[in-house]
């Protein structure tokens, strides 16, 4: 017995005890009195999955050649396997998806899609410029405010709205950006909160603009020329309303944003946002103008926040302060942690697993969040760089010491 393991069996049994004083209070007390037994279940099968996951590494240890020339051979039947087949495949997958699943299944779909372009919107900041922001539901709000104003006062179209939500958006990052963005680390993430929380109270309060806490009501959903056949196939103006349509909506919007944020990342202004994230003394040093290339981030990623609020506004047709909160703004933030700071796919991948994977665990009520938790817990301990970390990301400067 290796020395490590000699004091596993009391690390498991002050885990196991730790887990049945946690949930003995959810599943033990009641109008009947007090029961001991569901805790007791749920702690044993919290039990076996730690001993299940300690028997596949022990394996994995004891036959590390084997098991290591068999990941090898999968990653490089995956590597064989063409980027634009996998693309297209993926691409097909998400448009016959609606098709194939439940009105439930849809509504989570264009959940998911809604926080996949607001996380890609706040991965240009986050994860390509390394600027921490704690208040960029803001610009979400901007977004879904903007389209019901347009809508029911001016009765504006979706698809003209569109751009100026955007525009709208990504002044009001210039206008927030300008006065906090000479601040750094700590200092920028606790303005950038009171600035998100400012904007909240200012349109819960502001009764003749936005009709405070009762929001706006009677918003116009997204309209569509199509061809109909009973009408001889003229083209027909019908509604975005039903989940199908809407998913389709927001299917191009989130990637529309996918495009751009690669495009982005990759292109010469990507390079310099890289550059600050990595050392913004030495990019100053070298030449790049790091305000104004922090100030376009902010504003570019507003747009794709400002693109999704119009969306929800369109989708929800009402508006209220209720929806911007802080705690959407920790959300997207998690989801770019989770997934991986600068990496358009692992952001894909950190929304599913925040919207979607709880959905799978909602008949477990009150355990699906605990369960959720500990694994987030676990996947940042074994994970620290994401699910899918960015190819090119290194670290401050100020980090090494």
């Amino acid at each position: 017995m290796t020395p490590a393991s000699k004091g596993l069996p009391a690390k498991l049994a002050f885990g196991a005890l730790w887990v049945y004083l946690l949930v003995w209070p959810m599943t033990g007390i009641g109008a009947q009195g007090l029961d001991f037994v569901p805790a007791a279940k749920i702690t044993g099968a919290a039990l076996l999955a730690v001993l299940a996951c300690l028997g596949l590494w022990k394996l994995n240890r004891a036959g590390g050649d084997q098991m290591g020339r068999l990941g090898r051979s999968v990653s490089g039947a995956a590597a064989r396997v063409p980027v634009k087949l996998a693309l297209w495949g993926g691409l097909a997958a998400l448009l016959v998806f609606p098709l194939l699943s439940s009105r439930y299944g849809q509504d989570v779909a264009i959940n998911v899609l809604v926080y996949v372009t607001l996380g890609l919107g706040l991965n240009v900041v986050v994860g390509l410029a390394g600027l921490l922001d704690l208040g960029y539901i803001a610009f979400y709000g901007v977004g879904a405010y903007t389209y019901a104003l347009l809508s029911v006062h001016y009765e504006l179209s979706f698809w003209l709205a569109l751009p100026l939500c955007a525009a709208l958006a990504a002044l009001a990052g210039c206008l927030i950006g300008y006065p906090t963005l000479r601040m750094r680390g700590d200092y920028l993430a606790i303005v950038t909160l009171g600035f998100g929380e400012i904007l909240r109270l200012v349109l819960n309060n502001w009764m003749k603009l936005t009709g405070g806490p009762n929001g706006i009501l009677g918003v116009k959903p997204a309209a569509v020329w199509l061809p109909d056949p009973e009408e001889g196939w003229e083209l027909t103006r019908m509604l975005v309303k039903s989940p199908l349509s809407q998913y389709y909506l927001i299917l191009a919007i989130a990637l529309f944003t996918v495009l751009a944020v690669r495009r982005l990342g990759d292109s010469r202004i990507g390079r310099a946002w890289e550059a600050i994230r990595e050392d913004e003394t030495a990019a100053s040093i070298m030449g790049v103008d790091t305000f104004r290339l922090k100030l376009l981030a902010y504003a570019m990623g507003a747009v794709f926040g400002g693109l999704a609020g119009a969306f929800f506004a369109a989708k929800m047709r009402f508006v209220s302060p209720g929806s911007f909160t802080f705690i959407e703004s920790a959300m997207v933030l998690a989801m770019v942690v989770l997934g991986g700071m600068g990496s358009v796919p692992g952001i894909v991948l950190g929304a599913l697993a925040l919207i979607a994977l709880p959905e799978f665990f909602r008949d477990f009520e009150n355990y699906r969040m605990l369960v959720f938790g500990a694994a987030m817990a676990l996947m940042m301990l074994f994970r620290p760089a994401g699910l899918i970390p960015a190819k090119r990301l290194g670290k401050r400067s100020e980090e090494d010491h």
